[in-house]
């Protein structure tokens, strides 16, 4: 997919913890205008951020994930009837026993369906080994996974990939640009994003860091951000329980 941030101070703090210097002229750096534009193709729609992100990110390039607990791998959210992995995080506890294109059937003894697909037993306590039936190959086989501390870090092509899957018709968001702040190839930008939960089909909106780390030709070569994702599920009805 949250205890409230409060993005102000933690980017204040940032600042004078490393001596950066803000910048309200984006012509003072030109990484600035890179990291804004990156930000606000990504808020208006798929074919704005793949071209944009095509051009400006470093063959190279890095995005550093939000840490989390669980197997370590993705699928199409898009399809909400069933669960294929097409991703599976390099070094991760499914990495060990899962294979991209595996469909899951059931995980921890629930059937794995568009009413379910929100109950499934892939977070929790990490080391606590997860029971799942999953298809491959059209062959049914009985798995388990212990949970891990997972670290989603990809590359380009891989984003690329991503991207490409999304669905645009509901891609766009309202992003207001609140502050810029940078040193030389490292970036720093405040934002606030109000969105729409389709699932439950209630707004919410979140402040977000985002760090941009650019090369000497001017690329973004990596990408790392801090958001209020627990707050965003709490706006959206959901409780945050052990």
């Amino acid at each position: 997919m949250k205890i409230k941030l409060v993005i102000p101070v933690i980017l204040a703090l940032l600042i004078c913890n490393v001596g950066f210097a803000a910048h309200h002229e984006m012509a003072e750096n030109p990484n600035e205008a890179v990291a804004v534009n990156w930000l606000k193709a990504q808020a208006t729609g798929k074919a704005e951020t793949i071209a944009y992100v095509s051009e400006h990110f470093a063959e190279d390039g890095m995005i550093f994930g939000g840490r989390y607990v669980g197997f370590g791998f993705t699928w199409n959210p898009e399809d909400d009837s069933k669960m294929v992995i097409e991703r599976i995080v390099p070094g991760s506890p499914a990495s060990k026993v899962l294979r991209p294109g595996d469909e899951f059937i059931v995980v921890k003894g629930v059937r794995v369906n568009k009413r379910t697909m929100d109950k499934l037993s892939f977070r929790g306590k990490p080391g606590e080994p997860v029971k799942a039936t999953i298809k491959r190959d059209g062959k049914r086989l009985n798995i388990e996974v212990e949970r891990g501390i997972i670290s989603n870090n990809y590359g380009k092509a891989d984003l690329m990939a991503n991207l490409e899957s999304g669905d645009a018709s509901n891609w766009s968001a309202e992003l207001k640009v609140n502050e810029v702040v940078s040193k030389g190839s490292v970036v720093y930008v405040w934002t606030t994003r109000k969105d729409r939960d389709d699932k439950v089909d209630l707004p919410f909106e979140a402040h977000i860091v985002t760090r941009f780390f650019f090369n000497d030709a001017g690329q973004v070569e990596a990408i790392a951000n801090l958001s209020e994702d627990r707050f965003v599920l709490e706006q959206t009805g959901y409780s945050i329980s052990r």
